[in-house]
């Protein structure tokens, strides 16, 4: 009786939390093969003798086909550093987070609170929109003293679809106590990268198919570049940390590269299109595919390129030490979807860790469900990187970026 109220309430706040944004809007399908067209023949011209959902479904098990080509890059020539005032981008127009944003605006203005330093760089990967190719990555480099003894270590922090630009620094603040320094990159589309036009990052997941998938790519090479940055300054031991869309991201970036050696997936699924047809935060994503009468079958094979699924053989490959954290009441990432992750990690035998949180997807950041996700965060990110200290097996410092398909 208890445990099914518990479930009538957590299933009742979780949907508040993801109908509370008015902003969502609902935009018709575009198959977008003109963002593809550069790497895929096939999304180049129209064939008369195939429908668009046919031919994007060519496409994607043409470039699946030719993935390590698709995820290669030309490592950037302008990285540096950036110092400046934090501010928040918010993605949502509710009076309280204007009202934090105003404020922090005023602080960065009176000198009130202090600039920070910001890794930049121009994605190897071009869009039609310059301030998203200005990558964006916060830095937090781990005091000397703490690393001492020891490889230089780092992790690669993503946060969860339509972040705010403050999301996640706390555990970056927590890494740089344990010795590992961190950088917060910004993904495609969001803060600092977000096009003026936008409200929220709806380029990052939309019914634009092809603009989704390019922004896929173009996280994960970002990812890897932000290695090679760090690789630059010294570093040895690299991780990857991603939260919801930001675990896809950092899934594919591991898949494609041996250099991360320590994952941790906070919400994650197998197949990208189920979580957009499933999923209550992307319900308006999901109109726009019904209104065009596609089905959840056939949204799950037009996002193949970015399913995590779709290179799980590639990512079980080298070895890793991986979390994978799933909510029991998840509305955003169904629970099925997260259990079928560990389905395949046991079939192929990865080496993981998994914990569960008794809330849902959403509530994973209120009280007092985000301080037992910092805790299996964070202890898990400790005992990795110390045990990966002690193996002193870290990758060569070769570069790894492969010229790019551009």
């Amino acid at each position: 009786m208890l445990s099914r109220l518990y479930a009538k309430w957590m299933y009742s706040w979780e949907t508040a939390l993801t109908t509370r944004d008015t902003n969502r809007i609902v935009r018709p399908l575009e198959w977008g093969f003109d963002w593809l067209q550069d790497f895929s023949p096939l999304a180049l011209a129209a064939n008369p003798h195939l429908s668009d959902y046919d031919r994007m479904t060519a496409v994607n098990a043409d470039i699946v086909a030719r993935a390590d080509e698709f995820y290669s890059y030309d490592t950037p020539t302008d990285f540096r550093l950036e110092r400046r005032h934090p501010q928040l981008y918010p993605t949502n127009v509710r009076p309280e987070t204007l009202q934090e944003d105003a404020e922090l605006r005023r602080q960065a203005e009176t000198g009130e609170i202090e600039a920070a330093d910001f890794l930049r760089f121009t994605s190897p990967i071009r869009t039609r929109y310059p301030e998203n190719d200005q990558v964006n990555a916060r830095w937090y480099p781990a005091h000397p003293e703490t690393q001492k003894g020891k490889p230089k270590q780092a992790i690669i922090v993503m946060p969860q679809w339509n972040a705010d630009a403050f999301s996640h620094n706390a555990l970056c603040t927590l890494f740089n106590n344990f010795g590992i320094s961190c950088l917060r990159l910004s993904k495609p589309y969001h803060d600092v990268r977000r096009p003026a036009e936008l409200e929220r990052s709806d380029y990052a997941v939309s019914a634009n198919v092809g603009r989704t998938t390019e922004a896929c790519r173009q996280a994960v090479v970002d990812i890897r570049s932000c290695i090679d940055w760090l690789q630059s300054q010294g570093y040895e031991q690299f991780g990857v940390l991603g939260t919801s869309l930001g675990s896809c991201y950092a899934f594919i970036a591991a898949a494609f590269d041996e250099r991360l050696q320590v994952c941790a997936f906070n919400h994650a699924s197998t197949w990208f299109g189920d979580v957009v047809w499933a999923g209550q935060s992307t319900r308006h994503i999901r109109a726009a595919f019904e209104q065009a009468g596609l089905t959840q079958d056939q949204v799950r094979e037009i996002f193949s390129i970015v399913s995590p699924m779709s290179y799980m053989d590639r990512f079980a490959a080298k070895p890793k030490r991986v979390l994978i954290i799933h909510a029991t009441y998840d509305l955003t990432f169904p629970l099925k979807y997260s259990l079928d992750v560990l389905t395949n990690f046991d079939a192929l035998k990865i080496d993981y860790v998994s914990k569960v949180l008794p809330c849902g997807h959403y509530t994973t950041g209120e009280t007092p469900y985000k301080y037992l996700d910092g805790w299996y965060l964070g202890s898990f990110i400790y005992q990795s990187f110390k045990r990966l200290a002690q193996t002193k097996t870290a990758p060569s410092l070769e570069s790894h970026a492969t010229v790019s398909a551009r």
